[in-house]
């Protein structure tokens, strides 16, 4: 596994947490910040366990994982509750920009290894 990559996923789940950091913390967020928090996280986790795989099936299982995770910290960025603040609905188009690319990455390296 790349340890750019390993890194990029980590500077994504740390601007995520920067960005939660400056929601407002009412009911509704509450839930979806953390949803958020642990999706972002578990993007760089699991692409990190698949480095340690028990072989082919179990890398191919973490790197979904993965991407599935980067796919629900878009739906939680969309749905968490931003007040008409400009700048965190900037934040969140660039957020949900990288987390697309992230999941445009791993889909590129799962079908690399699935052929």
């Amino acid at each position: 596994m790349s340890k750019e990559l390993e890194d990029r996923f980590g500077k994504f789940a740390m601007r995520v947490r920067d960005f939660c950091q400056k929601c407002k913390w009412d009911a509704i967020n509450r839930e979806y910040v953390s949803q958020l928090i642990r999706s972002s996280g578990s993007i760089g986790a699991n692409y990190i366990e698949a480095s340690d795989s028990l072989g082919k099936a179990d890398e191919l299982m973490k790197l979904k994982i993965s991407r599935r995770e980067a796919k629900e910290s878009i739906h939680w960025l969309t749905l968490i509750l931003l007040y008409e603040n400009t700048q965190l609905e900037s934040d969140r188009h660039l957020l949900i920009t990288e987390a697309n690319e992230i999941n445009k990455i791993l889909s590129s390296i799962i079908n690399k290894l699935s052929h």
